[in-house]
Parts: structure tokens; C-alpha cells; sequence
């Protein structure tokens, strides 16, 4: 009977601690039907950075697109050249503006449809 108890008690002691675990790094206070304050650990959701990363890359290759559809290939390439004359920032800018594959064909349908 007494090991019984021990075990109930040390498997609600490891409950309490890994509770404390969770609302030690961020908690929500909620007052349930009962009129009593309840503190939940704060979810943390990873995919927000996932989502920010994929985000900043469809409006990179939205921006490269609509540049390549309304300056066209050649003066397109034109500014490139003048962007790789420049600083650093300006050589690195180039490469990631350099047109690759996707952003031409998605230019030739934008070019196309207006």
C-alpha cells in the first residue's frame, strides 16, 4: 500500500515540476467556470519563422519578376552589370537580383497577360 502511495505521489511530483519546466519560459492566465485563475504555458510556434523566411522569398521573386517583366532582358541586365561595377553591397545585391530561371519564365507569363 505504502509503495503504491510513494509512486502516485513521485509521478505527481514529476507532473508539478514539468509544469513549472513550461510556465517558467512563458504563461497564460485564464479564469475557468469556476471563477478560478488558471495559469497555462504560452505555446511556442516555430513555423512563424518558417513562414517569415518563405514570405520574404515569394516577395524577393515578386519583386525580381515584376523588375524583369517591365525593364526587359536586356536593360534588366544592363542594371546588373552596373550593380557588379559597384561596393561589396552593391556586388552581393547583383547576385541575388540575377535572374535564374524561375523569374524569367514567371516574367515572360506577366509580360504576356499585361
Amino acid at each position: 500500500m505504502a509503495d503504491v502511495k510513494q509512486l502516485q505521489f513521485g509521478q505527481r511530483l514529476r507532473r508539478i515540476t514539468a509544469k513549472r519546466r513550461k510556465l517558467a519560459r512563458g504563461y497564460v492566465t485564464t479564469i475557468d467556470p469556476n471563477g478560478l485563475i488558471v495559469a497555462r504555458p504560452h505555446r511556442r510556434r516555430a513555423h512563424h519563422v518558417l513562414r517569415s523566411l518563405l514570405l520574404c522569398l515569394f516577395v524577393l521573386i515578386g519583386f525580381k519578376v515584376f523588375l524583369f517583366a517591365a525593364l526587359g532582358a536586356e536593360a534588366y541586365q544592363a542594371r546588373l552589370e552596373r550593380l557588379q561595377a559597384g561596393s561589396l553591397l552593391d556586388r552581393v545585391g547583383a547576385y541575388v537580383m540575377a535572374p535564374d530561371p524561375l523569374v524569367v519564365r514567371l516574367a515572360g507569363l506577366v509580360g504576356r497577360q499585361g
